[in-house]
């Protein structure tokens, strides 16, 4: 990981369910069109496996999956909230919703379209997004 990366907290709306992801001072986001995440308003910050960490309530997590099922969406079962989850474009990272983090205003977030409408088309996009820096 690099140096310049800081570990930030986040988590879910009853604060059940924390985490800490490390991210450099810049990120680029994705704002994605699929069924899910239009419904949900989750933003992408997706990530290597070794940034990302629960550090509690990984036992208040409910997984829904569709489709393929390769996408594994946690839920904290008591709020409802989705504040990470493995993504099917990237199973080895996380993708974690920059709106679920603590102090999303001291980043600076470039936030991107992402057509998920037409997801086949696109993932491949998204692939390098969890490879380590």
């Amino acid at each position: 990981m690099s140096p310049t990366h800081e570990w930030r907290a986040g988590g879910c709306h009853c604060g059940g369910v924390r985490f800490e992801v490390a991210l450099p001072a810049r990120v680029e986001a994705q704002a994605c069109n699929c069924s899910m995440c239009r419904k949900a308003g989750f933003v992408h910050i997706i990530v290597p496996e070794s940034r990302f960490r629960v550090i509690k309530g990984a036992e208040r997590l409910s997984t829904y999956t569709f489709n393929t099922g390769v996408a594994r969406h946690l839920f904290c079962a008591d709020c409802g909230i989705k504040s990470f989850y493995r993504p099917r474009s990237n199973p080895d990272g996380w993708s974690v919703n920059a709106r679920c983090l603590d102090d999303d205003q001291s980043l600076d977030i470039e936030i991107v379209h992402f057509d998920g409408r037409n997801w086949e088309a696109n993932a491949a996009a998204l692939t390098h997004l969890s490879r380590e820096d």
